[in-house]
């Protein structure tokens, strides 16, 4: 293995690991009550509770990677460090704009990916007023962002 990728392979590690705990604590930690019910929600309050929930996460999962980068040195392309956040934060809206809504009449974006891939009762599964977090929704939704901090990652490596 050469040195370039050794460096590309540390750096995807670190900064994966990195954006992994930052998407937890901004996802369910600095969310707020507000946003997360009213993210899905399809009218104009929906949407900006939405752009407000992605803006606070993506700061928080920047504000991650910078203490990762003072701490430990790692450098960091700056074209990388806008892109792949970018591509984070782009398919987390789309996925959130999907949240439960009781008054929705159609499936939208997640759920309907869901349905096309043969995984609508998987995600129908659990009571979303009950417990939200042991839904179905949430287990495919968690494993779509989690995909995309790994692409998020990729794309930072790329500029190591």
């Amino acid at each position: 293995m050469t040195l370039d990728a050794m460096i590309k392979l540390v750096t995807f590690a670190a900064v994966f690991v990195t954006l992994y705990a930052a998407h937890s604590f901004g996802d369910h930690g600095v969310q707020t009550h507000g946003q997360a019910c009213a993210k899905g929600e399809q009218t104009r309050n929906g949407q900006l509770a939405c752009l407000w929930h992605v803006a606070t996460l993506t700061a928080t999962k920047l504000a991650f990677l910078y203490a990762l980068v003072r701490v430990t040195g790692l450098p960091l392309n700056g074209w990388a460090l806008q892109a792949g956040p970018l591509v984070d934060a782009a398919s987390h809206y789309w996925a959130d704009r999907s949240a439960y809504h009781e008054n929705r009449e159609e499936p939208v974006t997640l759920q309907r990916l869901a349905n096309k891939l043969r995984k609508g009762g998987f995600y129908e599964l659990g009571d979303r007023k009950a417990a939200p977090t042991g839904t179905g929704a949430y287990a495919l939704d968690q494993s779509w962002h989690h995909a995309w901090l790994f692409v998020a990652a990729l794309i930072i490596a790329a500029g190591a």
